[in-house]
């Protein structure tokens, strides 16, 4: 609470215990006046700049108290003693014959029940969890060259198959080469052979054949999906195995004479 000195203004904080000693009388710590706190008093400052708290008047009707927190009840029929204090009845006795008692071991088995089937919900919600993070984080997973393997011996001792992670930076271009087609009259046959150096299949990529003049001059590009170069629906759904190779065969236009290099690339 705060409360202000009427000569100097100033304006302290202080406890209700400093209002007991001298019924609301108090000493300025700075003019040292003595002034009745309880004209000023309030619980909150106004907001800056103020000159004066607000005064109210010591001489009204005492106002009427009506939360009542606590009652004691003292002992019907009690003589009076001036010189004693009031007793205080105590409380009656409870009556517990009513009650029903649980045995202990029907306690302790309701419990264990309850428990097992908390711990039940908590471990199903656990797994559910720990699949979906898996599921999000497969492609890690099958890649880590830890756990890829063993993911790949569990799903073919149980016959599943672990879906295509794609990592075409582990595919290595082992031997290519380019001849006339046998069958176009302006078509270029170009065949590779390209090893997956992974240890987890990889979808067949996108690869780009970029065909160059002496000078490293673009002359020609194309792009060739899967579907593309593998015919075989079911050969593309396996993908290529880990350590596998395979050889892919592309036609081209031919773009002429001036074409002397050609380079791959996978996506």
């Amino acid at each position: 609470m705060y409360t202000q000195c009427p000569e100097c203004l100033t304006v302290y904080k202080l406890e209700a215990e400093l209002l007991v000693p001298a019924c609301g009388c108090v000493r300025c710590g700075h003019c040292e006046a003595v002034f009745n706190a309880l004209g000023t008093l309030a619980a909150q400052l106004p907001p800056e700049p103020f000159t004066r708290l607000p005064e109210r008047a010591l001489d009204q009707e005492p106002p009427l108290v009506e939360v009542a927190v606590f009652r004691p009840r003292p002992i019907p029929d009690a003589p009076e003693d001036p010189g004693t204090e009031p007793a205080y009845a105590e409380a009656p006795a409870e009556d517990f014959s009513q009650l029903t008692f649980t045995p202990k071991f029907a306690k302790a088995r309701r419990r264990s029940w309850q428990g097992a089937v908390w711990t039940a919900v908590c471990i199903t919600l656990m797994l559910g969890l720990g699949a979906q993070l898996a599921w999000a984080k497969r492609d890690s997973l099958i890649a880590d060259p830890t756990i890829g393997p063993a993911l790949q011996a569990g799903c073919s001792v149980v016959g599943c198959r672990l879906p295509l992670v794609a990592e075409p930076t582990r595919l290595r271009l082992m031997a290519r080469d380019v001849e006339q087609h046998p069958s176009v009259r302006d078509g270029l046959l170009i065949t590779a052979s390209v090893r997956n150096d992974a240890s987890f299949a990889q979808p067949y990529p996108v690869v780009t054949i970029v065909l160059s003049d002496a000078n490293g001059q673009r002359l020609a590009m194309r792009r060739f999906e899967p579907t593309d170069y593998v015919g075989d629906a079911g050969v593309r759904a396996r993908g290529l195995d880990g350590g596998a190779t395979t050889a892919m065969v592309f036609e081209v236009q031919d773009p002429g004479q001036r074409a002397v290099a050609f380079a791959f690339s996978f996506d």
